[in-house]
């Protein structure tokens, strides 16, 4: 494969001095970046120190110790014997005068309605709302669904929940029952906090069929917490609420003091097999790592707006979330379609609101770029910084952003971590070149490099995303299921995580995501396992067997294909009735979002000797790929009708 060489932005020596990474270069009484970076792997407990001192971090008891493996390096313990709860810090300007009252939220919907809440309003709202849940009886550790697009209520209830020490299970908007049900079941979740229905492209949509649908199966759940939105009622064997009643309840007074290693949030994604993964979020880790991305690789500074469009049901909610707050700055959440009523609205909503750093998945850029001339009219001047996350985005799409959304002359801040490292694994900082497509550093404080087989470092040639050490921010395991990550990120290298991702780093340092290395779908920069759609169609239809691939899609990054086998004895002219009936089984159950791309009956499916599909076969054989090895093959004659597919373009 050909690397792009492509420099697109150079940092000039005053933009150099005046950057924070320099600023924390000093404090830590080092020259540069390359002996900062030096440092933060050699004396992470030092550099965490500096780093904390510079963010100004308030604890509500000092720590001990920086880091103890216990029992070893998968399950580190952080900042031992403090005490702290990280929404302390997202609204410590609340009790600022002179930050009071800045806005810590715009909310913009559809229709042009744009509502401001400032850090003194937002403080007494998540008071207030916490107080409500308090009163529903959720207490230090309970599970607490989350499922509201983007706006005051689902930053106010996510906040509120980890004020009480509860943890909080962020669902995203368009999930259907399967997939609600499925996490909350593995979470235990007592509460759900959800719209019944919401608004997209100036119609209504609800989503209180699909929650109706899901707590029928979840008799732990007794209450649901309702935002009204325009839908049908939510009902079922729980206690119904509404936002206001809960809202209007006695303020806390103060939040609940927490261990570090304590969780607040558990984010469900998606591997190759078996049911979704709940990553473990704890208060010393995640909030830390993203307010440390958000100072350090974005720049974003009190005062500052930060728009990124997403859910709170995908880890860039949380992360605008806790980066903005604990930052000081103002977040805009938009809560609507992008194109909606055109392809102008974020240029108009940026020069509306002077927001300072604009944010995009590869997806929403790639759809910017080919509606240039509507997506690029509106006052742009006020940026200092772009950002681009969720999946890999190619050289072309990375420098039409680069120059037609930042004129050429910001830093484009391409970042790459995902659900389970909380925020940056590798990513572009102000204080390097940037290229095309490329991460020009691993994050500081996390010790990551190009592995080859044996776990050793490779230059120059695609090799594993390796971490050499434990880093803040990642999840402390699985919710309940230790062996499962123990399984994906611990075990291919002794002491090592594995990533996942296949990388090359260049002879300067720059490093390029090549894709997954595992069978995860990615679809619009939303993960999703092949087993939650084979499941869904399984159960729905007379079929042997299912194999879900993602292929790669210009605008969406991947596209979902799902090639089925029917029941022997299936008619031909049942076989288009049952491709439309997988479609539509898996659009019920898991989302619009996640409707396939393409149904295909298949005579058979390749596999394994002890009957395993074999997904990456598929998906090479129908992207033009040499299948590769193919000595466990049970079945290499099945091979021969997915080759006549591909050849069909």
């Amino acid at each position: 494969m050909q690397f792009p060489d492509l420099t697109l932005w150079t940092p000039d020596k005053a933009r150099v001095a005046r950057a924070p990474l320099t600023a924390l270069a000093r404090r830590a009484g080092v020259s540069d970046y390359d002996a900062l970076h030096r440092l933060s792997i050699e004396d992470p407990a030092g550099y965490w120190r500096h780093v904390l001192d510079h963010l100004a971090i308030e604890w509500l008891a000092p720590y001990r110790t920086f880091c103890e493996h216990a029992p070893d390096a998968a399950h580190p313990r952080w900042f031992v014997g403090g005490r702290i709860n990280w929404v302390h810090n997202a609204l410590r300007w609340a009790h600022d005068p002179r930050h009071a009252d800045r806005a810590a939220l715009i909310c913009e919907t559809e229709d042009g309605r744009i509502d401001t809440l400032s850090y003194a309003a937002l403080d007494l709202q998540v008071r207030g709302f916490a107080g409500g849940l308090r009163a529903l009886g959720v207490e230090r550790g309970d599970r607490v669904g989350l499922m509201l697009p983007m706006g005051m209520q689902a930053v106010t209830a996510f906040l509120a929940v980890s004020a009480l020490g509860a943890i909080c299970v962020p669902l995203f908007t368009g999930f259907g029952a399967d997939a609600i049900a499925s996490r909350l079941e593995l979470a235990g979740a007592g509460v759900l906090i959800a719209a019944d229905g919401f608004r997209r492209r100036g119609r209504s949509v609800e989503a209180a069929s699909a929650i109706n649908e899901a707590a029928s199966r979840l008799p732990l759940l007794e209450h649901v917490v309702v935002v009204p939105g325009g839908g049908p009622a939510i009902e079922g064997a729980f206690t119904t609420r509404h936002w206001e009643e809960l809202a209007s309840a006695g303020p806390v007074a103060d939040f609940e003091a927490m261990d570090p290693n304590n969780p607040f949030m558990v984010v469900f994604t998606s591997g190759t097999t078996g049911a979704p993964k709940g990553t473990v979020h704890v208060h010393g880790g995640f909030p830390f790592k993203i307010a440390h991305d958000t100072a350090f690789h974005f720049e974003v500074q009190q005062g500052d707006v930060w728009c990124w469009p997403s859910d709170m049901g995908w880890i860039v909610g949380p992360i605008t979330t806790v980066g903005a707050l604990t930052a000081g700055a103002t977040l805009l959440c938009y809560d609507g379609a992008p194109d909606f009523p055109d392809w102008s609205r974020f240029a108009a909503m940026i020069g509306r609101h002077r927001v300072t750093h604009f944010g995009a998945s590869p997806t929403l850029i790639r759809s910017l770029a080919a509606n240039e001339a509507l997506s690029t009219r509106g006052d742009l001047r006020s940026l200092r910084v772009l950002m681009a996350a969720g999946e890999v985005l190619d050289p072309d799409h990375f420098e039409w952003f680069f120059r037609s959304i930042g004129g050429g002359a910001l830093p484009l801040i391409n970042y790459t971590g995902g659900t389970e490292a909380s925020g940056a694994i590798l990513a572009n900082v102000p204080v390097r070149a940037i290229k095309a497509s490329a991460f020009n550093s691993a994050s500081p404080g996390v010790h990551a490099f190009a592995a080859d087989e044996a776990g050793r470092r490779t230059v120059g040639a695609p090799g594993e995303l390796t971490i050499a050490a434990p880093f803040v921010g990642m999840t402390q395991s699985f919710w309940q299921a230790d062996e499962r990550y123990m399984e994906a990120y611990w075990q291919a290298v002794p002491g090592c995580w594995t990533h996942g991702d296949l990388v090359h780093e260049d002879h300067e340092g720059h490093f390029f995501v090549l894709g997954r290395s595992d069978d995860t779908l990615k679809v619009a920069g939303k993960r999703l396992g092949p087993a939650e759609v084979e499941s869904v169609v399984l159960a729905a239809l007379p079929l042997r067997d299912a194999a879900a691939i993602g292929l790669p899609d210009a605008l969406k990054g991947q596209k979902l294909v799902v090639l089925l086998q029917p029941q022997d004895g299936t008619a031909d002219k049942d076989m288009a009735s049952l491709a439309e009936r997988a479609g539509r089984a898996i659009e019920h159950a898991l989302g619009k979002p996640f409707r396939p791309a393409a149904v295909y009956c298949m005579p058979d499916l390749p596999r394994t000797r002890n009957g395993k599909v074999m997904r990456r076969v598929i998906r090479r054989v129908l992207t033009g790929q040499l299948p590769g090895d193919l000595s466990s093959l049970g079945n290499p004659e099945a091979l021969a009708a997915i080759r006549q597919l591909a050849n069909a373009g």
